[in-house]
């Protein structure tokens, strides 16, 4: 319990960075495929739906609440009318077994249409093969898929992520164990027509990738042992299982076309307003976005290039054509954001990868606030949902115990109202003028 709180509180103080612009990130290139949809307009693959009650089930790493607060922040920036409720069900060292025994108090008690199940970590034993500890695997987790579609809920089947070899201890050979272990889960998820995300081979394939660019760990460290996560790690797990989910790239566009005598604003997801000034040396527009981009966090920077500088999550996109050949400052409510050249706003920048200005600042206040909520998201699992009242109360805990819950979960409806409240897209004035040592 201390453990969780301190992990939150961690979580909590990563949201409130410094701001700035961080060079290294990466705009759009012109060879970049540009998203095709947003959350907002409903994309039917998808497997999170508005007004969706979502309970994350797993371990410890569900535990953490960073990787399940991600998805909850995408869900929520992306959406801010989705009406989704948010639930998390992780407890220390539990495994597929644990899981199902709990299902039907844990989760189905609270009456989810959606459910992510994220064990094997622990199942797997962090040694060797076990053909035994691997039935039972298999076998828990088919009761548990059993279960929910008997309860009518939707459920993403997860793979674990892959441990990082660089800093667990007998990473070498877990990591390969893993493989093995986890390989039934995608016919368990056909079998029961339920989603998978094989978040094992995509988290795999990143660190692999990391060993060779940063072979002593010394930047990319997504898991502070090797397989809990850092709060790199949790956008990296976050990254997978979205983007496995079929999660929609866009958050909005705007390309602004400058011609002779006027220019010309093609808009997605969001309204342009005081476009037609601008010139080949730049201008002004207001724009009212339908959704937010998730805050760029500055220790999440160091994943961007192992999910793919979240052009396929997080695309809040910027063209500007037909700008005379200089660099030129993109600025929101008079906030720079960062230096562009005509090149690159032609092409099409990504602003959902900036630290700065008036939209990170605003998504950085709904992901406090959904920090503050999770607290007490915890407190009721841990102190109400988990308590088993001794037999001389059990009379006394089967009055209470409900209406304690629903008393709890009042305050956390109340608080996912002001997270929705400050998630409401509001109207921004965006300049875009030539940068000050190009100025005459």
């Amino acid at each position: 319990m201390f453990r969780l709180f301190a992990l939150l509180a961690l979580v909590a103080g990563a949201a409130t960075l410094t701001l700035g612009f961080s060079p290294s990130v990466k705009p759009l290139s012109a060879a970049d495929p540009k998203p095709i949809a947003a959350a907002a307009e409903g994309d039917k693959d998808f497997f999170f739906k508005p007004n969706d009650r979502i309970v994350f089930l797993g371990d410890s790493i569900t535990a953490q609440y960073q990787y399940s607060t991600y998805i909850e922040l995408y869900l929520t920036t992306r959406m801010p009318k989705g009406n989704f409720t948010f639930l998390n069900a992780g407890i220390g060292g539990d495994t597929a077994n644990g899981g199902a025994g709990r299902f039907q108090n844990h989760v189905l008690a609270e009456k989810p249409t959606a459910i992510t199940i994220n064990f094997g970590m622990n199942d797997g034993g962090y040694g060797a093969f076990n053909e035994n500890g691997n039935k039972v695997f298999v076998e828990k987790t088919a009761a548990m898929l059993d279960m929910a579609n008997k309860a009518g809920a939707r459920v993403a089947l997860l793979s674990p992520n892959a441990v990082d070899r660089r800093n667990k201890t007998n990473g070498a050979q877990y990591v390969e164990t893993q493989k093995q272990f986890y390989a039934p889960l995608k016919g368990l998820a056909a079998k029961y027509q339920v989603s998978f995300v094989d978040q094992y081979a995509i988290t795999r394939a990143a660190t692999d990738k990391m060993e060779m660019d940063d072979p002593k760990a010394k930047k990319a460290v997504p898991y502070y042992d090797g397989f809990h996560t850092s709060p790199p790690g949790g956008l990296l797990m976050a990254h997978a299982i979205l983007t496995g989910l079929h999660a929609p790239a866009l958050v909005s566009d705007v390309v602004i076309t400058v011609k002779e005598g006027g220019s010309q604003a093609d808009v997605r997801n969001c309204k342009v307003d005081d476009a037609t000034g601008f010139t080949a040396n730049g201008g002004t527009f207001t724009r009212t976005d339908n959704a937010l981009p998730m805050p760029m966090q500055k220790d999440w920077l160091p994943m961007l290039p192992y999910t793919n500088e979240l052009k396929d999550l997080n695309y809040y996109g910027l063209t500007v054509k037909g700008l005379k050949d200089d660099d030129y400052t993109v600025s929101i409510d008079g906030v720079g954001l960062g230096k562009f050249s005509a090149k690159d706003l032609a092409a099409g920048v990504n602003l959902g990868n900036v630290t700065a200005g008036p939209v990170w600042e605003q998504g950085n206040k709904v992901l406090q606030a959904i920090n503050a909520k999770n607290a007490l998201v915890a407190q009721r699992f841990f102190g109400v949902v988990m308590f088993n009242a001794p037999d001389w109360l059990a009379d006394v805990a089967a009055e209470r115990k409900p209406m304690e819950l629903k008393k709890r979960m009042d305050k956390i409806d109340t608080a996912q109202t002001e997270v929705y409240k400050l998630a409401t897209p509001v109207p921004h004035k965006f300049e875009i003028k030539p940068a000050p040592e190009n100025q005459d």
